[in-house]
């Protein structure tokens, strides 16, 4: 007990109150810039996707405490370098801050605490708390239109594979998108289902794995890589197991506790597979490491490294920096500017040749959605074919707020992309001429169906989700506008029915509905 206290006494002797002040100065701005960002991540962990990153500081914590002897044996040395990191990160928050995008505010946080360590700790320390500081970016969610993408794409190659194990075991099981039919009953692979839940957590258990791993970095790289598979594997072999137990126990396999405690064990399997591969690549010859431990230095040597860490000029210039940047987002007005438009409500029945029949979505779905306002209208013309047109318009997409894409949807449903990617219309001169959209043939069950999709921002025609981010910036910059919506047409190709003709049907209904659409859409 006493050298504990002689050591504390130490610690408080060394770290100066003016330095402790500056710590709580940095602390104060980083919560007064970030606040509203922080806030939406804790929201984020909730969801089941992401509820492991609430243990991810306090691993981050836990791996810079395994280094304290080695920190305190390095001299702490003020390097202007770390205005690097540090500039980048503001530039960053302002990217994130008027496009919209929480995870570009997530990387200015770690780029300035990046930054901030750099300038008053040195490169020496840290290189020795580097992995610590990357392994901190688990911590952080994706972006919602990379998540639903990667989400949509997992739930269709788990239930694909879940399938063929079903198939394999001898059962009839049949896959439309993310259901499974199995004759007897259907099975839907929805979110819970989707591997997220296993993917993540995993990936980032083998990076930890693999960095406790006494071996050579090739080792360690297949480690790490095997868990893409591995999750996927595993999580098709639980959907599979849900089939063939369906039948024997009925409903309660898919639901309640058992859907839970599959899940568990399916994860806990997933481990036991990891640290076999670990044993067995032990086992594999390679040069033997050279693992020198590190002496220990006397414990004034340890602490004294602490006194200077926090040089005046890199301080007052780092806090000059953060505080500018807390005056500027608190003190400059961005309300954005959102124009008047025509409700969809108004929006004509009556198109050309074409009359149209409204259709609504359920609640449930334009929750999630989230957009302002909307039309589905079926189309149809004198000979009784059939355009459908969907139109939906967001008056805001700031922080967590996104169009979602017909391609990361469609296939949800069972639909397969045959062909896909950007075309040009031709439409008349009057309406643009040539106008660039995403098309897509898709099948299933038979049914084939063609479909255009583009999205309309603030009188630019896109066609990816890359580019509305990059243009959400730049028009809330100098314009203060992040509207938009997305526009989709599809059209089913009927029968014997060629694909030109649906082609020339589709072309032919977008000429009269994106005059009418410049009506409702403001540019």
């Amino acid at each position: 007990m006493s050298l504990i206290g002689n050591i504390n006494l130490k610690v408080i002797g060394i770290v100066k109150p003016t330095s402790l002040a500056k710590i709580a100065l940095y602390g104060l701005l980083l919560i007064g810039v970030y606040y509203s960002s922080l806030a939406y991540m804790i929201s984020q962990w909730g969801r089941e996707d992401y509820s492991y990153c609430y243990l991810i500081p306090f691993i981050v914590l836990y791996l810079i405490w395994e280094k304290r002897n080695q920190l305190a044996s390095l001299p702490s040395v003020s390097s202007w370098k770390g205005l690097i990191p540090l500039a980048f990160g503001i530039v960053f928050f302002w990217l994130g801050e008027l496009g919209g995008e929480y995870f570009t505010l997530y990387i200015s946080f770690w780029l300035v605490m990046v930054g901030i360590c750099w300038m008053h700790l040195g490169w020496e320390k840290l290189k020795t708390i580097a992995f610590s500081l990357l392994f901190s970016l688990t911590m952080f969610p994706f972006p919602n239109f990379l998540h639903n993408k990667i989400s949509v794409n997992l739930k269709l190659i788990s239930s694909q594979l879940g399938v063929a194990m079903m198939q394999l075991y001898g059962m009839s099981a049949y896959r439309e998108g993310n259901v499974i039919d199995l004759g007897f009953t259907q099975l839907q692979v929805v979110d819970a289902c989707n591997g997220l839940r296993y993917l993540f957590p995993l990936i980032i258990l083998g990076i930890l794995l693999a960095y406790f791993f006494r071996a050579a970095f090739w080792k360690k790289a297949i480690l790490v890589i095997s868990t893409l598979p591995l999750s996927i594997i595993t999580n098709s072999l639980r959907i599979a197991l849900t089939g063939i137990l369906y039948e024997v126990w009925g409903t309660k396999v898919a639901e309640g506790f058992f859907h839970g405690f599959s899940g568990w064990f399916i994860f806990m399997f997933s481990l036991g597979i990891l640290l076999l591969e670990m044993w067995i690549l032990k086992k594999v010859q390679s040069s033997r490491f050279k693992i020198q431990d590190s002496k220990q230095q006397q414990e004034g040597e340890r602490l004294g490294g602490i006194q200077n860490s926090f040089s005046l000029p890199q301080f007052v210039v780092t806090v000059i920096l953060l505080g500018a940047t807390l005056a500027l987002s608190q003190g400059i007005e961005f309300r954005e500017n959102i124009p008047i438009k025509k409700s969809f409500d108004r929006f004509p029945l009556k198109v050309g040749e074409w009359s149209g029949n409204c259709q609504t979505m359920e609640q449930k779905f334009i929750d999630t959605l989230d957009l302002s306002d909307y039309a589905l209208i079926e189309y149809q013309d004198s000979t009784g074919k059939s355009v459908n047109f969907y139109v939906a318009y967001y008056e805001s997409q700031r922080k967590g707020e996104s169009i979602h894409s017909p391609a990361t949807c469609l296939p949800g449903g069972g639909w397969i992309f045959k062909q896909a990617g950007a075309v040009g219309i031709p439409l008349p001169p009057n309406d643009g001429g040539l106008m660039k959209v995403n098309r897509a043939f898709m099948q299933k069950s038979g049914h084939k169906q063609l479909s255009y999709y583009w999205f309309h921002q603030r009188g630019r025609i896109l066609t990816n989700t890359y580019q509305l981010k990059i243009f959400a910036f730049w028009d809330a910059l100098t314009r203060q506008r992040t509207d938009g919506a997305m526009v989709r047409v599809i059209t089913p190709v009927y029968g014997l029915e060629e694909l030109e003709e649906a082609e020339k049907r589709l072309q032919g209904f977008m000429r009269e509905i994106v005059p009418v659409l410049g009506e409702f859409l403001p540019d």
